[in-house]
């Protein structure tokens, strides 16, 4: 859920008239790309911020149905970071991950993180896809879907089962309802024909294209379609391509039961801190029993079980949230004092309006982009399956893409990204991410002939270049700055360790910022 997403290019920027003539091709210098379509070229003004002054944004209108260039036309939200050197490599797009991630604000953080000389050879290119926060239209199917204090997750009642049944087909219904002229047209292809659109009106013939999570996917689809029209192409913490989406969801909830777990060990490693017991089985215990506890008696009426849930879970994203995770569960245990609990939950759990917009997009995408079962019987056997062996995160997972057994729009087949026609591409992968498991890299690895696969061993971060680990940016800096990649004999062709966990909380740290928290802050959450 992105409820970080930030507020930054104003009102939409008007666009200019047709593009009368086109820079040449950053990578090879040839001549101006032929025009074949009347495109509108964007028109760039200021939209900085305290930390990323020179942001500009623009707007860009695209049809809603790319395969009828007359049809109805939507408007997508750009933002870029122009070059300053005098060698320009040409439009480097980034994106957050999602479906639904706001990309406005990660080109500022990725032109201010990346090393100066590489960044200040690329325009750094952010957008919000379709249907994304400063996009038009913004889809928000229901408003305040999150609203706590939302029923257990875990049906161990049939009346339990019925009213999260009843939440999820109501808001697919509501999706329905609202945007039956839009969901046909939300799925990850119809991003990529708008990110080729955004190609087009840079003048460019080639983009260069960094992606996290779910913009990993994106970024795969974009060059499978679209092959000739890539020049680097950075994946970091990558979607497998096989198992989108349900099996893809199953996958998670095992990984995130086990970066749970790492949690809890690192509790009691730090027990003079917290005080919860040095046997990490025991902290687990407490853990479980504060669930139950909540589950009785909401926390200030506004943190239960599904709540608390919704507050853990970011720790599987990252791990410098542990210690803030941590303080709130010791004072809940310990003092019998919710009051961090509570904190915690709005700083990590609570979804706010650009949250119910990330989650109206997640739900459009991924209940078009493949087909999901029909039939809640299946949902049923296999998510109890799960539960039984990875309680953490099972059955919230399953609420969270249960629209997806009653989408109003029928479902498309997912794409096979599997490439042979793509210059040297660089992925990274830490080898404990929850969010999109390890073995999805190497099977991208696999598929993208010719790509070099960078891993962090033991990291279990989601979103790990430009997060403070100087190994892994070497790589990432080489690539964009040359387009040298590292090939290696084994499955991996370089492999960095991992940074520390991070440290209990002291005065300094707790009002300390970190390029990490940055970058997660944007990256968000269910990415």
């Amino acid at each position: 859920m992105k409820k970080h997403a930030a507020a930054l290019c104003g009102a939409a920027v008007v666009l200019a008239g047709m593009i009368t003539s086109i820079p040449a091709d950053a990578s090879t210098g040839s001549a101006a790309v032929p025009r074949t379509a009347r495109t509108a070229k964007p028109v760039w003004k200021k939209c900085g911020t305290s930390s990323y002054p020179t942001l500009q944004c623009a707007s860009l209108k695209v049809p809603l149905d790319h395969s009828n260039p007359y049809s109805e036309r939507i408007t997508l939200a750009l933002s870029r970071v122009p070059h300053t050197a005098k060698t320009f490599q040409g439009p480097l797009l980034v994106n957050p991950g999602g479906p639904g991630g706001s990309g406005l604000t990660l080109a500022g953080f990725v032109a201010s993180a990346l090393p100066k000389a590489v960044a200040a050879q690329y325009d750094v290119i952010g957008f919000d896809p379709r249907g994304v926060g400063r996009s038009k239209p913004a889809l928000d199917c229901e408003p305040g879907h999150f609203k706590p204090v939302r029923p257990d997750t875990v049906p161990s009642t049939r009346a339990l089962e019925r009213a999260n049944l009843a939440r999820a087909e109501g808001f697919a219904k509501a999706c329905g309802t609202k945007y039956a002229k839009l969901l046909p047209y939300m799925d990850t292809v119809s991003a990529v024909r708008d990110m080729d659109a955004i190609r087009a009106a840079l003048g460019t013939k080639k983009i260069n294209y960094f992606g996290y999570s779910y913009g990993t996917y994106l970024g795969a689809v974009y060059a499978k379609l679209y092959p000739q029209r890539v020049r680097r192409l950075v994946l970091d913490s990558i979607v497998d391509p096989t198992g989108v989406w349900y099996d893809d969801n199953i996958s998670q909830d095992y990984a995130f039961n086990d970066r749970h777990l790492a949690f809890l060990a690192w509790v009691a490693k730090n027990d003079a801190a917290y005080k919860l017991g040095t046997d990490p089985a025991v902290v687990e215990a407490k853990w479980y029993a504060m669930r139950a506890a909540l589950a009785k008696n909401p926390a200030q009426k506004t943190v239960g079980a599904s709540e608390l849930e919704d507050t853990f879970i970011p720790g599987g994203y990252y791990n410098g949230y542990w210690p803030y995770l941590a303080e709130a569960f010791a004072s809940y245990v310990n003092s019998k004092n919710s009051d961090a609990l509570v904190e915690a939950y709005e700083n990590f759990g609570a979804v706010d309006a650009s949250g119910d917009n990330g989650y109206s997009i997640y739900t459009s995408v991924q209940c078009r982009d493949a087909s999901w079962p029909r039939d809640w019987r299946q949902w049923r056997r296999d998510n109890w399956a799960v539960y039984d062996k990875a309680p953490f995160m099972a059955w919230n997972n399953a609420w969270y893409n249960a629209p997806c057994a009653f989408w109003p729009t029928d479902s498309l087949r997912p794409v096979d990204i599997s490439n042979r026609r793509l210059p040297p591409t660089l992925l990274f992968q830490a080898t404990d991410d929850a969010a999109t498991p390890y073995e999805g890299g190497v099977t991208v690895h696999h598929q993208l002939r010719g790509s070099s696969l960078v891993v962090e061993q033991g990291g279990g971060n989601h979103g790990i270049t430009l997060s403070g680990n100087a190994c892994l940016d070497k790589y990432l800096a080489a690539y964009l700055g040359s387009g040298k990649v590292p090939r290696g004999r084994g499955e991996a062709d370089a492999v960095c360790r991992t940074l520390p966990d991070p440290k209990p909380l002291t005065a300094k740290a707790a009002s300390s910022s970190s390029r990490g928290s940055t970058l997660h802050g944007l990256l968000g959450y269910r990415g």
